[in-house]
């Protein structure tokens, strides 16, 4: 099983391309990040666990499947909640929760500043979905939350991330799923992603001042 898995698809380079475009509109921009989202979903849910269920068709009883894991969406706020719509829309069922980083930009490092997970025990599958993976501190931070709150599997879904900030998150949790849609080589002297697409959550809520 590959553990990091970068798309590669047509559809999904073109996309990004768009993404990637500095005179790309607020508004295209979000339906873009819902496009690649939708991706990202279809990979990281490929091999979900179900379980049997028979129901009718107008024709015939039959026997059918469903999901049959509890299912957690994990957005890194605020960019992350960007992504949340295409899984919702996959896995209705799925509860959401919010863990709110801001990163320092004196130290790169995260900050957190909100985390609304429920009390009694974790979900059996968590998606981290964070557009941006630089340097890895905010998804490092979820996974720490989401392994304390008793998530035995989680997956990361992420647009972009750098090598470094994905050979990071390899040398911390060598198990650990990951899903992306290209990898970039670098980061820059403000540890921002190189080629990139500047500040995601920015230019999701049209923030760029």
């Amino acid at each position: 099983m590959e553990l990091t898995v970068e798309l590669n698809h047509p559809l999904v380079r073109h996309h990004l391309t768009i993404l990637r475009d500095q005179s790309t509109p607020p508004s295209l921009f979000r339906h873009q990040v819902n496009r690649l989202a939708w991706f990202l979903a279809s990979a990281a849910t490929a091999d979900l666990p179900v379980e049997p269920r028979k129901i009718n068709t107008p024709l015939v009883e039959m026997m059918g499947c469903q999901i049959s894991k509890r299912i957690a969406l994990v957005p890194i706020l605020r960019a992350g909640l960007g992504m949340v719509e295409p899984l919702l829309s996959l896995i209705p069922e799925a509860e959401v929760w919010h863990l709110g980083m801001y990163r320092d930009e004196e130290t790169a490092r995260p900050v957190e500043y909100y985390c609304k997970l429920p009390t009694g025990g974790g979900a059996d599958i968590g998606f981290v979905l964070d557009p941006m993976l630089a340097t890895g501190g905010s998804v490092l931070s979820a996974i720490e939350i989401l392994n304390r709150w008793g998530c035995p599997d989680i997956r990361v879904l992420s647009v972009i991330a750098s090598r470094p900030g994905i050979d990071r998150l390899q040398a911390e949790y060598p198990k650990l799923r990951i899903f992306v849609c290209a990898i970039d080589a670098e980061l820059n002297d403000r540890k921002f992603i190189v080629p990139g697409l500047g500040d995601a959550g920015d230019r999701i809520f049209n923030t760029l001042g």
